[in-house]
């Protein structure tokens, strides 16, 4: 009897390729980059089971190519990168890889960059770096204290809440949320209060976005929104780059309408052919921190994530439900 086979489109750390070897036929790409389309084409024509990232993207074209594919099983927690609705269609299933390491990383990530932001260590590491230091000051690099600070969570997920629990109980922050669904057991763990995103905006010292990208969220926050905010004010986004909007957030560091921002993600991943922009206008303000979409880069959640992953694919293999289903409706 023939093993199935399974595409992976790019190599990953932890045992879930490991995992699959052991039952299918599994070709990885072998370069440590995003795959040509050409290449993903022709692998997904190949295979059984796609085993993709969130850099893929899976649409009609790729879908189509294939009309024995079992499973799309996406190396993330989004899933904004797959046209699930065609899959779906297709009678395909899709899934993904919310698992705890994940929301702990995340979490972790954005609590970090509030820190940095606030106390300005990002600048400071420059500053000593560049032979600037030349002794104590009482005005050098002065910073803002989180203690009794508000904390505003947009999107109550679990890394939403994670972060909200780290603010009051590490910090000992106030927290406002906004979410399409309240919550009153997270308000009476967390003395939290609901309230509007316009409300929200104008209260909060830190604003934290945890929302899927869909398109009731694509710029969820533009030019109105950041008028909304305090002076004083800071922006973080972990979540996906097109809940900002990028052109608007340049304005508002520019015009000083808000104290700073953090950004893990970015509009410019989300085109089509991903080429990351070669000038990206908010790396040139020192109030900005920009990482590279490694919110989720440690040792666990990545291999949490691969592992998650491959059962994905051998449950589907198996004809049992996957652990983490996207297109749930269309599992009996």
């Amino acid at each position: 009897m023939l093993k199935a086979k399974v595409f992976v489109t790019r190599a990953f750390p932890g045992s879930g390729i490991a995992m699959l070897q052991k039952k299918y036929t599994v070709k990885v790409y072998p370069q440590d980059g995003i795959i040509s389309r050409t290449d993903l084409l022709e692998g997904v024509r190949w295979c059984d089971a796609l085993l993709c990232l969130l850099t893929d993207t899976i649409d009609k074209e790729v879908i189509d190519v294939n009309s024995h594919l079992k499973i799309i099983s996406n190396y993330a927690i989004g899933y904004n990168n797959v046209d699930v609705a065609y899959a779906t269609s297709k009678k395909i299933p899709v899934t993904n890889t919310p698992g705890k390491a994940i929301f702990d990383a995340v979490a972790e990530h954005t609590f970090a960059l509030m820190l940095t932001l606030a106390k300005r260590i990002h600048e400071a590491d420059h500053f000593t770096k560049r032979g600037k230091y030349q002794g104590w000051s009482p005005t050098l690099l002065i910073g803002t204290q989180l203690a009794g600070k508000t904390l505003g969570v947009v999107g109550l997920g679990k890394i939403g809440t994670d972060v909200a629990g780290k603010a009051v109980q590490g910090l000992g922050m106030k927290v406002v949320y906004y979410d399409v669904q309240r919550s009153f057991e997270f308000e009476k763990k967390y003395q939290a209060r609901y309230c509007s995103l316009a409300e929200l905006l104008k209260i909060s010292d830190v604003i934290t976005l945890h929302v899927p990208l869909l398109p009731s969220t694509r710029h969820l926050i533009g030019w109105k929104e950041l008028r909304l905010m305090k002076k004083s004010a800071f922006l973080i986004n972990t979540a996906r780059g097109g809940i900002v909007d990028e052109k608007a957030l340049v304005r508002a560091i520019k015009s000083k309408q808000i104290a700073g921002c953090a950004l893990d993600v970015f509009e410019c991943e989300t085109d089509t052919d991903h080429k990351v922009h070669k000038e990206l206008e908010l790396k040139k303000f020192e109030n900005v921190i920009l990482t590279p979409h490694i919110a989720s880069a440690t040792i666990e959640a990545r291999s949490a994530m691969g592992v998650d992953a491959a059962e994905n694919i051998m449950a589907v293999l198996s004809g049992k439900k996957p652990k983490f289903l996207v297109n749930k409706d269309m599992w009996g």
